[in-house]
């Protein structure tokens, strides 16, 4: 059985993450931060069904601003929780956050840097130092703000925008994001400054489970052991944003790794935390579970014999107690069976190898229906978001192995979409932008018109 990892305790207001605290369940508010009245009500929603922070995203000055407002009606009302400020591309906004949240997350993709554009740069070692110290220069008042106001961070990696000066040295690897983080993490503890929470998210599983591991034997070798947070990023909706989220989220969690989780859903916030809190609790028996499936392996297949009180349990069961097994690649073909007496033991084994195919599917394994890798939407989000999926779904849904990325914003859709054939991003107030892979095809079309512009897109390319 796995021991959980020991880690440092980061402070976020009332709350404590890490060491021997339990591990905590949040989730992002979708809608406008200015939005004070709509923003409480959905935070209250968020806390109600179980959220231990909520996160807003803060994308300028008046929002970060407006944080206030927020926090104090929420307090009136009897809510205590920790507010997340979520920032990205403008420092500033951070530093103006940290006044009035209990936690900043910051971004080292985007913090100094530039936003992404997948062009090379070449770096003497001189240059690529100084590039180091704008990034000091930047932090270390925010740091101060932060060390004031008892504000703690959140150094939150994102695959799908790392930086160009990163992706140049480093390339698209493991090594390359955790060193963005890194070089963040170094200067926090040379400031003494120790409230902080570390994640690396990916869309894609094996990506995530890979990169954090190599992020805690990184840190291990530096002497940090800072708590972790963990999700899988533009996880999607339905039954695939629940396995791919249990395969990757629960690789790690079954080792004894996360202090936090979120399961990123297209979806109304408030269903994302009971997804998360079935994680936790199942990290016990999944223990078990996974030793059971190793020991089954043979003609690298697993066979898992398992019962649950509700097929949403059953299935996140059966993808948390292989998701490490299988993105390890001990074995690439699964079998899951019904325990006998089981309520489900009577149901077509149909329904199983179709659970057995979307397992494999979330680690990467055999792909047996279009993939889509969808945000979950926040405040930044330009359009529709269920709507448009629920679209798109129904007109691709027969193109088995095409995968498609359906991005809210331009935060991490370029980049987390480099793992998709095509994507689809918010580029203003009801205006999508179209890629091929990592290249922009279509810019601002009109939203009414731009999901029969990506079908047309696909038509033509597959002839």
């Amino acid at each position: 059985m796995s021991t959980r990892r020991i880690s440092s305790v980061a402070h976020v207001g009332p709350i404590a993450i890490g060491g021997d605290n339990p591990i905590r369940i949040q989730s992002m508010a979708t809608t406008d931060t200015n939005d004070t009245e709509g923003s409480v009500a959905q935070a209250k929603r968020i806390i109600d069904a179980g959220g231990e922070l909520v996160r807003f995203t803060t994308q300028g000055v008046r929002e970060a601003e407006n944080m206030k407002n927020i926090s104090a009606r929420l307090k009136a009302d009897g809510y205590m929780t920790p507010l997340v400020a979520d920032v990205h591309f403008t420092a500033h906004t951070a530093d103006v956050a940290a006044q009035y949240c209990e936690k900043v997350r910051i971004n080292p993709g985007n913090y100094v840097d530039p936003g992404r554009t997948f062009k090379h740069l070449e770096y003497t070692d001189e240059e690529y130092a100084a590039e180091l110290e704008k990034i000091e220069k930047k932090l270390v008042p925010f740091i101060n703000i932060c060390k004031a106001h008892h504000t703690a961070v959140r150094i939150g990696v994102n695959h799908g925008s790392l930086s160009d000066r990163i992706m140049s040295r480093y390339g698209d690897t493991p090594e390359g994001i955790v060193e963005s983080c890194m070089e963040f993490l170094r200067i926090f503890r040379r400031e003494q400054f120790d409230d902080v929470v570390i994640s690396i998210k990916a869309s894609n599983t094996v990506v995530m489970v890979t990169t954090v591991r190599l992020l805690v034997k990184t840190m291990d070798a530096e002497d940090m052991h800072y708590p972790l947070h963990l999700g899988v990023t533009e996880a999607g909706e339905g039954e695939d944003g629940r396995i791919k989220s249990a395969v990757g989220i629960g690789a790690l969690l079954t080792e004894g790794i996360g202090d936090t989780i979120r399961v990123s859903l297209s979806e109304e916030p408030e269903c994302e935390i009971p997804v998360a809190r079935k994680l936790v609790d199942l990290i016990p028996e999944c223990n078990r579970l996974r030793e059971e499936a190793e020991a089954s392996i043979k003609d690298d297949t697993i066979t898992l014999t398992l019962d649950a009180p509700d097929w949403e349990t059953f299935q996140l069961k059966a993808a948390m107690a292989t998701g490490a097994l299988l993105i390890d690649r001990k074995a690439t073909k699964l079998n899951i069976l019904p325990a006998s007496g089981s309520k489900f033991f009577t149901l077509h084994s149909s329904l199983f190898t179709s659970l057995s195919d979307a397992i494999l599917q979330a680690a990467r394994i055999k792909f047996t229906k279009t993939e889509y890798i969808s945000c979950p939407g926040c405040g930044r989000t330009l359009y529709n978001l269920q709507e448009t999926i629920a679209k798109i779904k129904a007109a691709t849904k027969d193109l088995v192995g095409l995968k498609i990325g359906i991005m809210g914003c331009i935060v991490n859709g370029p980049g987390e979409m480099a793992d998709a054939d095509y994507g689809y991003v918010g580029a203003g107030r009801g205006k999508i932008s179209l890629y091929r892979a990592k290249e922009c095809v279509e810019k601002n079309i009109p939203e009414a018109e731009a999901v029969d512009h990506l079908l047309a897109l696909i038509k033509k390319d597959r002839g």
